[in-house]
């Protein structure tokens, strides 16, 4: 990981109600989430959604990095081991109260949480020392550490881009933030009329999973629009899955419909000696 990924908490994060700027960054978007506080990690509260869905994106995140990236050794890593992703440096872009973050620290990596809401960062900051989940936490922007030059073995921007004012140039400032060899994560919601019945009007005002106002249906996007972005970017797509709902059974589960959910992760060619 570098020096600039490293650090431990810096000033910005320690200003609670002063958001950081960005170009990506929407401020209406950016209120929204801060407002959660504590309640990121309630089961039941605002966020349940995402914790429901959150072990299947997990799981299929850590299958991806062990598949991808061999053990310090030379060797495959274990799929079984409670710490499958040691020595991976991540980067958890738009880390909210760190519901992805914790779990990847636990599974051995070394991850960084990142949020433009620096209550969000308190939040994270204060459920991991509760927790002793390792994970570390600055509130500052994608722009901000490009700028810096860091670099991260896997970044991981889930749930992120349909709440950006400038989604193209997220991607890019993302993107730039993978080392070569390394993977870029990102899921999202498909602009498409069934997403509008099912995660707006549906999730939203129908179950109440979701506080009503979360999501605009138009800052939705369209997998070849995020494929294109990742290209652009210099990243060639990996593998791309849908996620789906079972409501008798009440369960979240990777598949090939990509109409609502949706998951990619790309890789940054290894530079040519």
């Amino acid at each position: 990981m570098s020096a600039s990924a490293q650090e431990g908490p810096s000033p910005d994060a320690r200003a609670h109600s002063i958001p950081v700027e960005g170009a990506s960054v929407d401020p209406a978007e950016l209120a929204q989430f801060e407002r959660l506080g504590e309640s990121w990690w309630s089961e039941t509260g605002p966020m349940a959604a995402l914790h429901r869905i959150n072990p299947i994106r997990l799981r299929w995140m850590r299958d991806a990095m062990i598949d991808a990236f061999a053990a310090s050794d030379g060797a495959p890593r274990d799929p079984d081991s409670l710490r499958s992703l040691e020595g991976l440096s991540i980067l958890d872009v738009g880390c909210g109260g760190g519901l992805l973050t914790e779990p990847l620290a636990r599974m051995g990596a070394q991850a960084l949480g990142v949020d433009p809401a620096p209550g969000n960062v308190e939040t994270a900051r204060a459920h991991a020392a509760q927790s002793g989940a390792p994970a570390q936490y600055r509130a500052v922007s994608v722009e901000r550490l490009r700028e810096e030059g860091a670099r991260f073995d896997v970044v991981c921007a889930m749930e992120v881009v349909e709440h950006v004012r400038d989604p193209a140039g997220f991607i890019a400032d993302a993107a730039a933030l993978v080392k070569p060899g390394g993977l870029f994560f990102c899921s999202t919601l498909n602009r498409t009329f069934k997403s509008f019945a099912l995660a707006i009007v549906g999730a939203e005002y129908v179950l109440r999973w979701v506080e009503p106002g979360t999501h605009s249906w138009d800052k939705f996007v369209k997998p070849e629009e995020l494929e294109s972005w990742i290209a652009a970017a210099g990243l060639e797509l990996y593998a791309l899955a849908g996620v789906s709902y079972a409501p008798f059974a009440r369960a979240w589960s990777v598949s090939r419909d990509l109409d609502v959910n949706y998951m990619v992760v790309a890789r940054r060619p290894l530079r040519i000696a």
